[in-house]
């Protein structure tokens, strides 16, 4: 060994050249149609670009062929589409939240000009990167959920905030628990 140092620095070398930075694992919870695959994820970039004032966000996005979502009205809790939560590091739709996506559908049919942003939210543990993933899972849960009710995908979009917008930030078990959600951005 002591003949060929260079041969040691040069093999070092070669195998940190070689590394690379490893995706995140495979969510679970990603299986059966329920929000598989990642798609466009926004990034905190993108969501800095969004107005944050409270009565109008426009959010945009390519494949809703140019057309901007705004805001006109509240949604989540106390508004006409309330959030739906989801178990920790899941993206599968509980039973609950499927009961609350079908009361949706009804309002979207009897609303046929209003768009929906469906937001996927988580709480504050993981990475940002794996919390955008998991949240474009959860929001495109739901989006096919509604899609499968008969509402067209062309009034839904999705958007990860991932971590990034938390309604509770105590930290504790039920703080969490109300942090992993869909949230429906409604437009007119």
């Amino acid at each position: 060994m002591k003949r060929h140092p260079f041969v040691l620095v040069l093999l070092a070398a070669s195998l940190f050249a070689c590394a690379s930075h490893q995706r995140p694992p495979a969510l679970a919870g990603a299986g059966g149609g329920n929000g598989g695959g990642s798609g466009d994820r926004a990034t905190s970039s993108r969501a800095q670009r969004l107005d944050p004032g409270p009565d109008v966000q426009v959010l945009s996005d390519d494949s809703t062929s140019g057309q901007d979502f705004q805001v006109s009205e509240p949604s989540g809790e106390g508004g006409p589409l309330a959030d739906i939560h989801f178990d920790y590091d899941r993206a599968l739709l509980t039973d609950d939240a499927r009961a609350t996506l079908e009361k949706h559908a009804l309002w979207l049919q009897s609303h046929r000009e209003a768009k929906i942003a469906v937001e996927g939210h988580c709480d504050e543990r993981g990475t940002t990167e794996y919390n955008l993933a998991l949240g474009e899972q959860r929001a495109r849960a739901a989006q096919e959920y509604l899609v499968s009710l008969g509402v067209a995908e062309a009034r839904l979009r999705t958007v990860s905030y991932g971590k990034e917008r938390l309604l509770d930030t105590t930290g504790t078990e039920q703080a969490r628990a109300k942090n992993r959600r869909a949230h429906f951005a409604i437009s007119r």
